[in-house]
C-alpha cells in the first residue's frame, strides 16, 4: 500500500525498487456490506462519488499517480 511510503515522504511512482501495473492488476481496494444492502441509495451514492470524475482528479492531483483512483 502506497500509503505508509506517502507517510515517509516517498513518493512509491520514483522510489520503488518495483512497480506493479495497474492495468489489469487484481488488487484494489473495495467496498463490502452486508447482503441486502447494495441496493441502499446511501451505498449507491457513495459508490457514484467514489467513482466520479471529481474524485478520480482529486486523487490524481494529491497523489501524483502513487494511487490509482476506480474507473
Amino acid at each position: 500500500n502506497s500509503n505508509f511510503a506517502i507517510e515517509q515522504k516517498l513518493n512509491p511512482k520514483k522510489d520503488s525498487i518495483a512497480v506493479e501495473s495497474a492495468k489489469d492488476n487484481p488488487y484494489a481496494n473495495l467496498i463490502a456490506l452486508i447482503e441486502g444492502h447494495q441496493d441502499d441509495k446511501k451505498i449507491k451514492a457513495l459508490i457514484e462519488v467514489l467513482q466520479s470524475k471529481d474524485i478520480q482528479d482529486f486523487i490524481n492531483e494529491k497523489y501524483n499517480g502513487a494511487v490509482i483512483p476506480a474507473k
